[in-house]
């Protein structure tokens, strides 16, 4: 079965942040540090999801998507991020997925999706090899609960933009600007995946997958430095993070490190533990020039030429396919079945839920895939991003992801066009098969 869905992640829909015993997340504590939030918002409340889950749940139903991707709080779970599991935390995730089931809905749970339980970034976060066990025993935990009514689990959610903003530049949480620094947080997210691989599967999980964000990425030119510059960023964005899992080595990382003295005997075959999918996010391709000064080894030149999203993102459709089709190729039988776990587009839907954009978006991009595949890449899923407006981190509530519009004054949710559009999409997916 093809899974047709859509997705969101815990701090930015599930607000109630303070409720039922959760501990404080890194984000919890970033966005209350003044400056580094757009307009200082917080997504204490966001789409108030813990408390309206039944109604997000109609709302999937009545779209008609066969899976969902979510994410679990790992605070929610393990409030200071290890130790005995919070009942009250997986009870509600419990609920989540027995409504789901029954309607008729996959769940697909990502494990960690950017909300560090803070008590455990005081102990050095993703720069601390020891966060990698801990992982491990978190997903025990929630797999020991769901397992049996959870077909396909996700690890981690794009640890690219989780190492690069986060711990490389400082611009979401934990908020650390160490730049090539942040290069252990790389190795211990993966690490942690490889041991949460082996949890989930000894806790009685059947599929088990993880979600790089990955760009295509394209020279500035057919000049040598511009070249050279493409390469290293693709290094670092695409295979720092797919590698390892695929292949069992890094790629060449010399431009970044002199040596990856953070990896130790046997790290590689506990990353490498063989997966059923590789989750991949796309939103655009990535153009990249020579460095114009010291640092790091690349520029972002900018794609120009193309519509743009709310966000100044390029609109490229045919960028999914190149970026499906370079995968295969570089990776061969080692390469996994592939999984859309995101692709959609911001829009200016502050006022309206007319958003004749969205639905152009996610036709190119859904062609897009079907040509990919009519190439040979095994695609198994597609998943909208995102079911809801919602709290869209550094840029607080100013970017609209959602097929529906949520206000966030009233928590009054609206089906957009786009939701119609997809809705009447799978309906015609259904007849056709």
């Amino acid at each position: 079965m093809f899974l047709w869905g859509t997705a969101t992640a815990a701090y930015q829909i599930e607000g109630a942040v303070a409720e039922d015993g959760r501990g404080v997340s890194i984000w919890d504590t970033f966005t209350h540090e003044p400056g580094r939030t757009r307009d200082g918002q917080t997504g204490d409340v966001a789409c108030d999801h813990y408390h309206r889950w039944r109604e997000d749940v109609d709302l999937m139903q009545g779209l008609g998507v066969n899976a969902y991707r979510f994410s679990i709080a790992w605070p929610r779970v393990q409030p200071l991020g290890e130790g005995p599991a919070n009942a009250k935390g997986l009870d509600f995730y419990e609920r989540l997925v027995d409504a789901l089931l029954e309607a008729g809905i996959q769940p697909v749970p990502t494990l960690f999706h950017w909300d560090l339980p803070q008590a455990l970034e005081d102990r050095g976060g993703w720069l601390n090899r020891e966060i990698s066990e801990r992982f491990a025993e978190y997903a025990a935990i929630v797999a020991t609960r769901l397992a049996d009514r959870v077909p396909l689990w996700i690890t981690l959610n794009e640890p690219f933009v989780h190492m690069a903003f986060g711990y490389a530049m400082g611009v979401h949480a934990p908020g650390q600007a160490l730049l090539t620094g942040a290069l252990p947080a790389a190795h211990h997210q993966l690490l942690a995946h490889g041991l949460a691989v082996q949890a989930l599967r000894a806790a009685g999980a059947g599929q088990v997958a993880v979600t790089n964000n990955c760009t295509p990425v394209w020279p500035a030119s057919q000049q040598e430095p511009d070249l050279r510059a493409a390469d290293a960023y693709d290094i670092l964005h695409n295979r720092l993070f797919n590698d390892p899992i695929l292949l069992g080595k890094y790629p060449d990382l010399s431009a970044y490190v002199p040596a990856l003295d953070f990896v130790q005997d046997g790290d590689l075959d506990v990353i490498a533990t063989p997966l059923d999918a590789l989750g991949i996010n796309y939103y655009n391709p990535t153009r990249i020039a020579a460095p114009t000064s010291e640092g790091l080894p690349f520029t972002d030149a900018g794609v120009t030429g193309y519509p743009t999203t709310a966000f100044g993102w390029p609109v490229v459709p045919d960028g999914l396919r190149e970026l499906l089709t370079g995968l295969k190729a570089r990776y061969g039988a080692a390469l996994p079945p592939i999984l859309i776990t995101e692709n959609g587009c911001s829009n200016d839907d502050t006022t309206t839920v007319d958003d004749e954009a969205r639905i152009v978006f996610l036709d190119g991009h859904i062609a897009a895939m079907r040509q990919a595949m009519e190439e040979g890449v095994d695609v198994r899923g597609y998943f909208v991003w995102s079911l809801l407006d919602n709290f869209e981190w550094a840029e607080g509530y100013h970017q609209r992801f959602g097929l529906v519009h949520v206000d966030f004054a009233t928590q009054r949710r609206t089906p957009k066009a786009s939701y119609r559009w997809l809705r009447e999409f799978l309906e015609r997916q259904n007849t056709d098969t």
